[in-house]
């Protein structure tokens, strides 16, 4: 998260968009404004040693370990005649070229009319642009806005270790009634997967990606956050 960060705060507006993909160890990640307390139980992530994390941007609690992740960061200019929630259907379309690639019917919500609904657990909550398949939700995603830069990150969900999670929840979770690759008998390796992501993506948007690491001044940012910020008990459990 420290990285993500990094990238939004350092991109220059007349640079070109980035795309980063990354894996997370069993963990969970929290909405900027979500209520730790009252989402779910501190000591018994601490006794099960489940590292949590506050993210930059909304949302809710969201359970991490079988999935793969994205960001994406670009020019608000690049979108300037598109709203917020018409930006989700724009930036998330490579991901229903994705599941298309895999061989899944991916809609979303919007587009099926679905009631939306609210939660501070992230599966258990619905937006318009929230992906669907089979009539159950896959990932999620979530923004930030700056002045002229655009911010997304999302979920990709392989496989859900419900019996991991089941008991640090305080609310609802909903994890049995979301969908993963797995409970769709997708099975993807993470080699595969990636290329599949980076495959859809450049078709979707009609791209050459070039491959690429942090930058130095990126790489400072990330660290500063690191210990300043995303290691901190104020910012993860209190927000502040």
């Amino acid at each position: 998260m420290a990285v993500d960060e990094a990238l939004l705060h350092n991109f220059q507006e007349d640079e070109m968009p980035i795309l980063r993909l990354y894996r997370w160890e069993t963990s969970l990640s929290l909405g900027r404004f979500s209520n730790t307390r009252k989402s779910v139980d501190l000591k018994i992530l601490r006794k099960q040693n489940i590292p949590l994390v506050r993210r930059m941007t909304g949302g809710g609690v969201l359970v991490h370990g079988g999935d793969l992740s994205y960001s994406l960061i670009l020019p608000r200019a690049n979108l300037k005649h598109v709203g917020v929630k018409e930006s989700y259907h724009y930036l998330s379309s490579f991901l229903i070229n994705l599941y298309e690639k895999l061989k899944l019917s991916a809609e979303f919500a919007y587009d099926l009319n679905l009631e939306s609904s609210k939660s501070n657990i992230c599966m258990a909550s619905h937006e318009p642009y929230d992906i669907i398949i089979d009539g159950k939700k896959i990932g999620g995603n979530a923004q930030r806005y700056t002045s002229d830069v655009l911010f997304q990150h999302g979920s990709i969900p392989m496989n859900i270790n419900n019996a991991t999670f089941d008991d640090v929840f305080l609310e609802e979770s909903c994890l049995n009634d979301v969908n993963t690759l797995q409970k769709m008998k997708k099975d993807v390796a993470d080699e595969e997967l990636v290329s599949l992501v980076l495959e859809s993506f450049a078709q979707s948007f009609e791209v050459t990606l070039i491959s690429d690491s942090l930058n130095l001044s990126e790489q400072r940012s990330a660290d500063e956050l690191l210990i300043n910020k995303y290691s901190k008990k104020r910012w993860n459990i209190d927000g502040k």
